[in-house]
């Protein structure tokens, strides 16, 4: 007779079933009881627990609510103050570019091999007193080339030299003194230079000598000057020149050349950024 196998799986199924749920309720039970779950708190609902933490602004009137969304994340103040900080570091940086390249071009002067400009001289002022490279020291000199009887250039730039030297003295007091160096001493002693500079500017300092002394200071200076020659005695006669000044260091050293390209203002502007460039000292009268 057959045993009845089939009837019996079912139940056997079941008890397995109802012993696999026991013991995962067993299991959940010890893990729970290691690990106890932490209450939500009583003022927030379950609802409430699972909803995305966001942070809100709330505005005291609408009118400020509509002010917000109107301006966006920037306001017109925001705006002024990039303007000024951006034209501020724009002012800040072409400044300093001009001041290094004003750096390089005097340090060029200087370096090994660069032409040489200036240097030792013996001449005499205006009045007559004994005037070497040693008193121009101690501060910055502004030195121009050419003569008494010059008919239009001369002039012109002894006009340019005098407004030059009264912007350069405003701000930097006796920082910058004037030199005149004629090109014709035949023509130009103390006398003439001393009638011939006070039409210009009182402060100007007039130097003349021998030939022989002028002509070696001129190359000293790299200034190109020629008299005609066969001059007859009393004849009138023109001096042809190098047009430009010579800005020199407290230490004797050459700056910088100006020239017709210049405007009085552009150049004592010029002359004041290298003045404040300088570190040292500068002699008082």
């Amino acid at each position: 007779m057959p045993q009845p196998v089939a009837p019996m799986r079912p139940i056997i199924n079941a008890l397995s079933r109802a012993s696999t749920r026991k013991c995962a309720r067993l299991m959940s039970t010890a893990r729970s009881s290691q690990h106890p779950r932490r209450s939500l708190p009583q003022y927030l609902s379950k609802a409430q627990a699972h909803q995305p933490l966001i942070q809100r602004r709330t505005f005291k009137t609408v009118e400020e609510a509509k002010s917000r969304y109107r301006s966006g994340p920037f306001s017109w103040k925001a705006g002024i103050l990039f303007v000024l900080t951006g034209g501020g570091l724009l002012y800040y940086f072409e400044r300093e570019k001009e001041r290094m390249q004003a750096k390089r071009i005097a340090d060029s002067q200087k370096g090994v091999g660069a032409p040489k400009v200036g240097g030792p001289f013996q001449l005499i002022d205006q009045d007559g007193k004994t005037v070497t490279e040693q008193d121009l020291r101690g501060r910055y000199s502004l030195v121009y080339f050419g003569f008494t009887h010059c008919p239009d250039i001369c002039p012109e730039e002894l006009d340019k030299m005098a407004r030059m030297f009264d912007v350069v003295q405003a701000e930097q007091p006796d920082g910058l003194l004037p030199v005149f160096v004629t090109c014709d001493p035949v023509r130009d002693g103390p006398k003439e230079l001393k009638e011939y500079l006070a039409e210009f500017h009182p402060s100007f300092v007039g130097l003349t000598g021998t030939y022989d002394q002028i002509k070696a200071m001129c190359k000293a200076y790299r200034v190109y000057f020629s008299t005609p020659s066969q001059v007859k005695p009393g004849q009138d006669y023109l001096v042809d020149h190098s047009i430009y000044f010579y800005l020199m260091d407290p230490e004797g050293d050459f700056v910088e050349a100006l020239g017709r390209q210049h405007s009085p203002d552009q150049a004592a502007q010029i002359i004041l950024g290298h003045m404040k460039e300088w570190k040292g000292p500068l002699k008082k009268n």
